[in-house]
């Protein structure tokens, strides 16, 4: 009997090196300007033919708020590509997780744009690209981002990406907590605190952009105006639901880094330092800390078929 045909692939988390959110639209969602940068942890998928969709789950992070089920993206993305194609049957996804759950660094959005990819070429079904970056943002607002890849400006609700002009390699430190922070939840808590504070002094910006100063440091390549530089609306929310995140911050600059910032909606905090040697400095100061900490350097190349 022919051994089973697979298909691998993967693709990276990222972290937001700047978040502006934009006031709440009657249609419950927020507009934002993010500058995204992907870094070298992976989501790594295998998918094999099979009659159903399912999925089986593991890898080196908290596993448990992973669902196994229909609600999985992984599947969400192998029934919607099935369903635009035509194709009469389903997968088996085998996925290893090395990005942290609910974690504020896509790891959901990058599961789902390896399993489009690994899917359209076991199926054979060769959907242009921009039909996939379609169905990519149906699944979700990151997921475009997970696709491409690199550093990029995402407008919208984040999925209307625009390339970034950047160079070098930005070296980073990121603390992964033992717990998640649901994005819906951070963000009703940052328009609750709105609401309670004086908003016609501090108005927020029904269509932000991000910051020159940002877009100058990364086509600078340069870590440490790219430390004066980054910002995100969503970390006081999260450190508000979560205060311990503020001695985590508070560590990792008293340890050498340039800057802290929680990733996305949290709880990751994500270190930037000025070169490998810092990085790995700071790694060690952590860890003694009892902090589990891993390193990354961004960017990196977005989701990518990388064996059969």
């Amino acid at each position: 009997m022919p051994a089973q045909r697979a298909v691998h692939a993967k693709a990276p988390g990222k972290i937001n090196v700047f978040l502006k959110v934009g006031t709440l639209s009657p249609d419950g969602y927020h507009d934002v300007a993010i500058a995204y940068q992907a870094v070298s942890l992976y989501e790594e998928v295998r998918v094999v033919e099979a009659d159903d969709f399912s999925v089986e789950v593991s890898g080196t992070v908290e596993l448990s708020r992973v669902p196994t089920d229909g609600a999985n993206i992984a599947i969400k993305a192998a029934r919607l590509l099935a369903a635009r194609t035509g194709y009469p049957r389903g997968a088996h996804i085998e996925l290893a997780k090395h990005v942290p759950v609910t974690g504020g660094m896509g790891g959901g959005s990058a599961d789902a744009a390896a399993t489009l990819l690994a899917c359209d070429a076991l199926w054979g079904t060769e959907l242009p690209r921009e039909e996939m970056l379609d169905l990519a943002r149906k699944l979700g607002a990151d997921v475009p981002f997970a696709f491409t890849g690199g550093t990029a400006i995402g407008t919208g609700r984040g999925d209307e990406l625009s390339p970034a002009l950047a160079q070098g390699t930005f070296h980073w430190v990121l603390a992964l907590a033992d717990f998640g922070l649901p994005t819906p939840a951070v963000y009703r808590e940052l328009d609750e605190h709105r609401e309670r504070h004086a908003q016609d002094i501090f108005p927020a910006d029904p269509r932000p952009l991000v910051d020159n100063d940002v877009l100058q440091a990364l086509r600078a390549g340069d870590p440490h105006m790219l430390a004066n530089a980054m910002h995100n609306d969503l970390q006081a929310p999260a450190l508000h639901l979560e205060p311990s995140l503020a001695d985590v911050l508070e560590l990792g600059e008293q340890n050498g880094a340039l800057a802290g910032i929680i990733s996305g909606s949290g709880p990751t905090v994500a270190f930037l330092a000025a070169d490998v040697d810092s990085a790995l400095e700071l790694q060690v100061a952590l860890s003694a800390s009892r902090l589990n900490v891993v390193r990354a350097n961004g960017p990196v190349h977005g989701a990518r078929v990388v064996g059969e």
